[in-house]
C-alpha cells in the first residue's frame, strides 16, 4: 500500500511539474525558426522577410559587429518597410560610394544593450507615456505604447510599429518594424 501511496505522490508530482513547466514556443520570422543561441546575423540570414535587411547589412559592412558580442536590440524593418522607401531609395543606398549613409541608417535602428519587450515597456511607463532611446549611430527613437501595440518613432517623425517582439539573440533582441526609422 506504502509503494502504491508513494507512486501516486510521484505521479501527481510529475502532472504539477509538467503543468507548471514553462513553455517556449519557437518564434519563426519570415518562415524561419529564430534561435536564441545563434547571433542577430546567423538567424536573420533565414528570414524570407529580412533579405533586404541583410543585404543591406552586408552592403554597409555591419556583419562583423552584428555577430560581435553585444548585446545589441535591433529594430529590424522588414523587406515590405524597405520597399515603402520612395523608389529607387534602397538601390541608391547600396551602391558603395553610399556606404557611410547606409551604414548611418542601419546603425540608427540599433541600441546597444538588451532591451527587451518588458525592458521597453517598463521604460515607457518610467517616462510617463514615452522611452527616449539612444542609438548606436548616436540618434534617439522615441518608444510609445498605443492600443496597437509598441511604437518607435524616429526623429523625423515617422513611426514604426513593433509587428514580432523579443526575437532572442545569443547577442542580444530583435524586434521587428514596420517601417524604416531615418535619423535627422
Amino acid at each position: 500500500m506504502q509503494t502504491k501511496s508513494k507512486l501516486a505522490s510521484l505521479a501527481m508530482a510529475l502532472v504539477i511539474s509538467a503543468i507548471a513547466a514553462p513553455t517556449f514556443a519557437q518564434v519563426t520570422v519570415g518562415g524561419a525558426p529564430m534561435y536564441a543561441s545563434k547571433d542577430i546575423i546567423d538567424n536573420a540570414v533565414n528570414s524570407k522577410d529580412h533579405t533586404t535587411l541583410v543585404a543591406a547589412v552586408k552592403a554597409a559592412d555591419l556583419v562583423a559587429t552584428l555577430k560581435g558580442p553585444g548585446p545589441f536590440t535591433v529594430f529590424a524593418p522588414t523587406n515590405a518597410a524597405f520597399a515603402a522607401l520612395p523608389a529607387g531609395t534602397v538601390d541608391t543606398l547600396l551602391k558603395p560610394e553610399n556606404k557611410a549613409a547606409l551604414a548611418g541608417i542601419l546603425t540608427y535602428h540599433v541600441v546597444a544593450g538588451k532591451v527587451d519587450a518588458a525592458a521597453l515597456t517598463k521604460a515607457i511607463t518610467d517616462g510617463k507615456g514615452k522611452a527616449m532611446l539612444k542609438t548606436v549611430a548616436g540618434g534617439m527613437l522615441t518608444a510609445t505604447a498605443s492600443s496597437g501595440g509598441v511604437m518607435i518613432a524616429d526623429e523625423k517623425g515617422g513611426t514604426a510599429k513593433v509587428t514580432i517582439a523579443d526575437v532572442y539573440q545569443s547577442n542580444g533582441v530583435i524586434h521587428v518594424v514596420d517601417k524604416v526609422l531615418l535619423p535627422k
